[in-house]
């Protein structure tokens, strides 16, 4: 069984926002396995249940706001006797170009509240992560204003790749686990001037 979150905040003014991308995602991954997302107020979250390749996945977005996901998302794996390694976090990150993903095991916060959340609750960072980037805008030095502020019409567009692209990595780590998707799909490589970033098809930006 492996838990398959989504962070983002509720809302009809935060739907469409980069810092909405994990429920996107989740959304999208819902539709693509048939799953209905249902509330539940035990566990403060939209929830569904799926299967793919063999392997039964409990959707989930908290509905708690970003700053307290870690309040469902702890609720969820406690109650299913589940660990740390069987969750799998879907979040927006500002610091990875839009269009790009980033699949990691563990790691720290890079500041994101929804993952300091989740971390402190179930007292590590060691969790896989697919990092959907999202970019900084325009104005750089605005990032809320950018987080919560609606995808314009070309950065709609953009997102809208990098949201299946992020449920095909989803789909990859249940079918062949972290290792192999990572492999797969992180969209980061090095070449002789350095890292680049690259977009979720695999193609240099």
């Amino acid at each position: 069984m492996k838990v398959v979150v989504g962070l983002g905040n509720p809302g009809a003014e935060y739907e469409r926002t980069p810092h909405n991308m994990g429920f996107l995602v989740l959304d999208r991954l819902a539709e693509r396995l048939g799953c209905r997302l249902k509330g539940s107020a035990k566990f403060e979250a939209r929830l569904g249940t799926a299967s793919h390749a063999g392997e039964e996945l409990i959707l989930v977005q908290p509905q708690t706001f970003m700053n307290n996901s870690g309040r469902s998302v702890g609720a969820v794996v406690s109650y299913r006797k589940l660990s740390p390694a069987d969750l799998l976090v879907v979040v927006d990150d500002a610091d990875i170009p839009l269009g790009s993903l980033r699949l990691r095991k563990r790691g720290g916060t890079g500041g994101h509240r929804g993952l300091a959340s989740i971390s402190e609750v179930l007292g590590t960072p060691d969790y896989n992560r697919v990092r959907v980037g999202i970019g900084r805008g325009v104005r750089r030095d605005d990032l809320v204003d950018h987080v919560l502020g609606a995808f314009g019409r070309e950065d709609w567009a953009a997102a809208q790749k990098a949201i299946e692209a992020a449920v095909d990595a989803v789909l990859g780590v249940v079918e062949q686990g972290m290792d192999a998707a990572m492999n797969r799909f992180n969209t980061r490589q090095e070449n002789s001037a350095g890292e680049n970033d690259v977009t979720a098809g695999g193609k240099k930006q």
